[in-house]
């Protein structure tokens, strides 16, 4: 899923070209080229599908040669994840009705590839001897508020995995904490497995309408009429989370505790914590930085540009041609905040 535009990494990421076509960690791949690398050990290329909106198609083909065109798909309008996990359901059903599929998120960081896919391949296996819907959990190290929580059953299902009893999504801080205290709760990576018939069973109880509108298409998949078909589509489609119209509703979602060095990479925090740091804990992305006095900094800056950083403690330094954003990190949930103030400003021209 590639259809984002990742407004907390504002203003590196833009509307126009969001966070998952960017190099955030500053490695020499782009978000979504490392989530290929990662998914391509699971499956082959062909069998690697893209859902991006109309007006990333083209970057999709540029960043990723290596997928097949006619799997790169193209949403008409953001309706958040529901319509998205149904557009590619009700195709590869009509491919093969006993497809496995994978739900993933194009921007997500994950450390350790080969204890991934070992987890992956669990849940694969899983799923296609049980009629389940099963998502990845984390356990959590700190009282995270951005994320959704996953409380689940003592007794496990199959090896390492439990029914789901409860999903949280983003708690507030004294919430967040007590599900740290108890020891029950896991973050919900939003990283998806199942059979495709099975899914769209849910729809079908949980979502109908949504599956009505799909179902009355469904033979235009994968022929010269899909595009047309879905345009027809999406108008029709509420904006939703497959976590709140389906996973939050149905009996047969599972979790799998994994320890994979996983993060969603949603603010800027998230970059610091998950990139090289200096001797003073300063994660600096830019060939031309001096760092005088100043700890625990996230930096982005253009490689050509000279920065000379003194006495800042815990800031957000982010760089680009037209914008730049000095920000506390305690703040950056604020972010978003500040993104819309600009437009209420300026217009556009800064998104």
């Amino acid at each position: 899923m590639a259809g984002g535009i990742g407004s907390r990494f504002w203003p590196m990421s833009r509307t126009a070209f969001p966070k998952q076509f960017l190099d955030i960690l500053h490695t020499g791949r782009t978000l979504i080229q490392q989530t290929f690398d990662r998914y391509s050990k699971l499956v082959p290329a062909e069998n690697i599908y893209i859902v991006t909106s109309q007006e990333y198609t083209a970057i999709v083909k540029k960043q990723l040669p290596e997928v097949p065109v006619e799997n790169i798909l193209s949403e008409p309008f953001r309706k958040n994840t529901a319509p998205c996990i149904a557009y590619i359901s009700f195709k590869l059903a009509q491919k093969d009705s006993n497809a496995s599929l994978v739900v993933a998120p194009a921007d997500h960081m994950i450390m350790e590839t080969n204890e991934f896919v070992k987890t992956a391949n669990k849940a694969l296996d899983f799923v296609n001897h049980i009629n389940a819907l099963v998502t990845l959990g984390i356990k959590p190290t700190y009282p995270n508020t951005g994320y959704g929580y996953i409380q689940h059953n003592s007794i496990q299902a199959a090896d390492d995995v439990y029914k789901v009893k409860t999903f949280t999504e983003k708690p507030n801080l004294e919430l967040a904490k007590t599900f740290i205290a108890s020891g029950d709760f896991l973050w919900n990576a939003g990283i998806f497995f199942w059979k495709v018939k099975n899914i769209l069973a849910a729809f079908e109880k949980h979502m109908p309408e949504t599956f009505e509108i799909f179902n009355a298409e469904k033979d235009k998949f994968n022929t010269p009429e899909e595009a047309d078909a879905v345009e027809q589509i999406y108008p029709q489609c509420p904006s939703m989370s497959i976590d709140f119209g389906v996973l939050e509703k149905a009996d047969n979602v599972y979790v799998i505790p994994a320890s994979f060095g996983w993060s969603d990479l949603g603010t800027w925090n998230s970059a610091w914590e998950n990139m090289e740091k200096d001797y003073f804990a300063n994660a600096v992305a830019g060939k031309k930085v001096m760092v005088v006095d100043a700890t625990k900094c996230m930096v982005h800056v253009p490689d050509n540009k000279l920065v000379v950083l003194q006495g800042l403690e815990n800031f957000i330094v982010v760089d680009t041609k037209d914008v730049l954003l000095i920000c506390q990190k305690e703040k950056e949930q604020e972010i978003k905040e500040y993104v819309a103030e600009v437009k209420r400003n300026t217009g556009d021209s800064y998104l």
